[in-house]
């Protein structure tokens, strides 16, 4: 990977330092597992993701009636959690440490750690022996399993940014005094973090795909996830399973439309358009879908239709769905062939292989099944921010864990949208009256980066920034 994000490591020594803070930070990507630990964290806070009930050794079991408090400091992942034993009934209370093996908590060596004194429970991805070091009373909990039985569930569609983090007031923060009055310092370190973000999309495409037996499907699947933006991400997911890539790939638009929305429980009724092309569009739609009824797959898919734009509803990203993964053409095989192009070809012709097949009239005059046309308003299907973002966090990771990368080619990523994070981490970073055109607004590598140091720093700083090792490694 150090040929396509040269800068990746030297972010990584410049975030995490000393050796035991890498330890602690840094899970390396590999079959069997392919994401963090801060994915873990989400997973045992949030209960629609945590198991119900974990077994224990004796016919024991163990529920978790409240997680704790989310730490942002050093310490145990979460303090103060509530676990109730049966049968007996009897409660639990201490914290809680996450990692993803067992052995590490002997790696990282908290047995020597007066701030794991208090933990009752050991929560790790994969089981197996218990640490040498674990104290007999901490209990010893899996996810792993679990976690794998629901087909409903992807670790990858958890938004690690919604979850409880400190709010940092609106008044300069201490990173803003090293950074607004030296863009090309700023610059360096955006691009480095972008390295690193995007080095860890690509290990983590490549360990699945060290897993998966149909490289096509999982293509497929990271794309419709894309597709889905973050409200509807696990269903497009769930969906992608329900009707695979083979099933769809030799029909026409049309067909493959239908069976999609069917599949999604997405067909609406005629009477809901306002025009007659709109409800011969959905009695087509209904025609082609009853023609496959003994195909359409049973599944519960759970769709976000609230405080989204028309433009983002799941029906017309399903538009886009069809007509870039049906008929005789490999989206996949199409990207595979621009191998041999320079990086700014690449990243050109990338966007063009997304949008062949986008003019559709239908959509292109309309936004929803329900709205009347506009012909003097035409909208895209796919606008330029959203293929900036397929481009970025799905074909560029997959063809550099392949190997198909162009050199280079990742210094001309496209600018996507500017997202919440984005914004808000440059307000952090540059002040409140910097210029975006200066530091990030046209340059997709430098938001990945912006994205990045939200993750690994305000994301869970304290709110006077005290002892924050961004603004440490700035004063150096």
């Amino acid at each position: 990977m150090n040929r396509y994000f040269p800068y990746a490591s030297a972010y990584e020594r410049w975030l995490l330092g000393d050796e035991e803070a890498l330890q602690e930070r840094h899970v390396g990507y590999h079959a069997g597992f392919h994401w963090s630990e801060r994915h873990l964290q989400c997973l045992w806070f949030d209960a629609r993701y945590r198991p119900a009930v974990f077994p224990l050794p004796n016919n024991e079991t163990v529920t978790v009636l409240d997680p704790g408090v989310w730490n942002l400091e050093a310490g145990p992942d979460f303090l103060n959690a509530t676990l109730l034993i049966q049968p007996g009934g009897r409660h639990l209370r201490g914290d809680v440490e996450l990692h993803v093996h067992p052995a590490d908590w002997d790696l990282h060596k908290h047995s020597t750690d007066t701030a794991y004194e208090h933990v009752v429970a050991h929560v790790t991805w994969f089981g197996g022996t218990t640490p040498k070091s674990l104290p007999a009373r901490v209990l010893s909990l899996s996810l792993g399993e679990p976690i794998t039985a629901r087909r409903d569930l992807s670790l990858d569609d958890i938004d690690l940014k919604a979850y409880p983090h400190s709010v940092l007031p609106g008044t300069p923060r201490p990173c803003g005094a090293f950074l607004k009055n030296d863009p090309g310092r700023a610059r360096d370190i955006l691009q480095a973090a972008g390295h690193y973000r995007l080095q860890a999309k690509a290990e983590r495409i490549r360990a699945r795909l060290q897993e998966s037996r149909d490289r096509h499907q999982l293509f497929y699947e990271e794309l419709m996830a894309a597709l889905g933006y973050k409200y509807n991400q696990q269903a497009f997911r769930g969906l992608a399973r329900l009707v695979p890539a083979a099933q769809i790939k030799g029909l026409s638009r049309d067909v493959a439309f239908a069976k999609l929305l069917a599949a999604g429980r997405l067909l609406p009724g005629p009477e809901s358009a306002m025009d007659e092309e709109g409800r011969q569009m959905i009695r087509m739609l209904w025609d082609l879908s009853w023609k496959q009824a003994g195909e359409v797959p049973e599944g519960e898919l759970n769709w976000c239709f609230h405080n989204l734009r028309p433009q983002n509803a799941p029906v017309r990203r399903l538009a886009i769905a069809a007509t870039l993964f049906s008929g005789l053409r490999d989206l996949l095989c199409d990207i595979e062939k621009l191998a041999s192009s320079a990086g700014a070809t690449w990243f050109q012709s990338a966007q063009e292989r997304l949008t062949v097949n986008m003019e559709w009239p239908f959509w292109n005059q309309r936004l929803t099944f329900s709205s009347p046309p506009d012909p003097t308003h035409p909208h895209a299907l796919l606008g330029d921010g959203r293929r900036a973002a397929i481009i970025t966090n799905v074909i560029l990771p997959f063809v550099a864990a392949e190997g198909l990368l162009p050199a280079e080619a990742v210094c001309y990523l496209p600018p996507e949208d500017i997202s919440s994070p984005m914004r808000l981490t440059a307000l952090h970073l540059f002040g409140r009256d910097h210029n975006p055109a200066v530091f990030y607004a046209d340059n997709g590598l430098l938001q990945q980066g912006l994205i990045q140091i939200h993750l690994d720093f305000c994301l869970n700083a304290s709110s006077d920034c005290e002892g924050c090792t961004f603004c440490n490694a700035l004063s150096l």
